[in-house]
């Protein structure tokens, strides 16, 4: 009898994690409820329906369509929205926290406050606020190095930094009411000086099974510049550590996410089953916790699947069921670059055409993220439109195999950072390492 499997999201990651299953020797059928179709996605399905995903109801009734034993949830919204939840009430398997849990990337505060109440290290000083009380207190407190977070999911723009977006405390209590006078909660907390990494872990609601390191670039420009966006591209090592990273780094950031993982448990009363992401950045200090979110990482996703040397459909059952068991990795570098619509992450070109040559496939693997498909011609919309991910004995590899794959990707109007996982790039984050330690 065949293994019915639904996955949740059509952006590039669901895209990486359909084709992971796919490869799964398994006898298995794939669905998808998709907020878009994904040209990708849809011919690996047995079934592809557009609705609405964040709808628990929706969600439980294509699950049951289907027949599906097993849901994925790649997105965020879905599990703010407690899908997780109706899906398992419905006789559902999920790889994916319930709403609870999900408050560990829903609620910034939230996760500052497990942090503190169960004293795992790593946490800023930070203030949660729901009025401008004492607000320029707080600032004048943190001086110039602070960070100021909407209290909720905004697509990794909820964000404004000092010193990168934030020029004054004038401008940033502007932010602070701006997000009050929308209703919303925010956290202000100091600043860390490093470098970030992201770190995710495979959960069963007892056990963990981390992935390898892998560094996302928010910036949407060359050189670390220009606004933040939900990831521009990102790079892995073939020791599964980062080039500015230590042993000590990566310890440190495993213990982390093992203590967080323990007291979800014990604040809930909920085993945590899905993927727990850790941003952190590496300091003069030690390792420093940036945010958690409660799923697979996009664009990291596209390298931790391509690396991937276990059966995907046998994890994702074994999560459900609490014996995950080892999960390996191949050690090979991996490099991941998105192409996206010109001025995305500020003022983004709709519309603009996207034309893919198969030859990108001689070195690369090519996924799909927001895009429409109208009579076989594929277009953008306003956000990342598609990523190609290459991998290789090492990192240069990694990243000759990605241009040379993105010479394949044509069209008006679309922007890569190429710099992303090139040398220079790589030796200017080891450089700032070795100033900074």
């Amino acid at each position: 009898m065949k293994n019915k499997i639904l996955v949740i999201g059509s952006g590039a990651r669901e895209h990486a994690i359909v084709r992971a299953l796919d490869r799964s020797p398994q006898d298995k059928a794939l669905y998808c409820l998709a907020s878009n179709i994904n040209p990708g996605i849809s011919v690996l399905c047995n079934e592809f329906t557009v609705d609405n995903i964040n709808h628990p109801e929706i969600a439980t009734n294509n699950a049951k369509e289907v027949g599906a034993g097993l849901a994925i949830i790649g997105p965020e919204n879905p599990l703010s929205n407690g899908v997780a939840d109706a899906l398992w009430e419905a006789g559902v398997k999920v790889v994916g926290p319930k709403k609870d849990l999900a408050q560990i990337e829903t609620s910034k505060g939230f996760t500052r406050d497990l942090l503190a109440e169960y004293n795992i290290p790593g946490g800023p000083k930070y203030q949660t606020f729901n009025s401008m009380y004492r607000v320029s207190e707080f600032l004048n407190d943190l001086g110039e190095n602070y960070v100021v977070k909407y209290d909720g999911l905004a697509g990794g723009k909820g964000v404004k930094v000092s010193g990168d977006h934030l020029h004054s405390h004038d401008e940033a209590l502007e932010y602070c009411q701006e997000l009050m006078d929308a209703g919303n909660k925010f956290v202000i907390e100091e600043k860390f000086i490093g470098q970030e990494f992201s770190l995710m872990s495979f959960c069963d609601g007892e056990h963990l099974q981390h992935m390898p390191a892998v560094q996302d670039h928010k910036r949407a420009y060359e050189g670390d510049i220009g606004p933040n966006t939900g990831g521009m591209g990102s790079y892995s090592d073939s020791n599964h550590s980062l080039p500015f990273l230590t042993e000590q780094d990566i310890s440190g950031a495993r213990e982390i996410n093992e203590r967080v993982f323990r007291a979800l448990i014990d604040e809930t009363g909920q085993g945590y089953k899905g993927i727990l992401y850790g941003g952190f950045m590496i300091t003069g200090n030690g390792i420093k916790l940036i945010e958690y979110n409660a799923r697979f990482g996009d664009p990291e996703a596209m390298n931790l699947l391509t690396l991937l040397a276990s059966d995907f459909s046998e994890i994702c059952y074994n999560i459900t069921q609490g014996n995950l068991g080892t999960v390996t990795f191949r050690n090979e570098s991996s490099v991941c670059k998105y192409i996206v619509p010109e001025g995305y992450g500020s003022n983004p070109r709709k519309d603009a055409t996207l034309i893919v040559n198969p030859g990108y496939a001689q070195t690369a693997s090519l996924y799909y993220a927001a895009v429409n498909q109208i009579d076989g011609q594929i277009t953008t919309t306003s956000s990342r439109a598609a990523a190609l991910v290459s991998s290789s004995s090492t990192i240069t590899k990694a990243e000759e195999k990605c241009e040379s794959g993105l010479n394949f990707i044509s069209g008006d109007n679309l922007y890569v950072r190429h710099d992303i996982a090139k040398e220079a790039l790589i030796k200017k984050r080891i450089e700032n390492m070795e100033k900074i330690r």
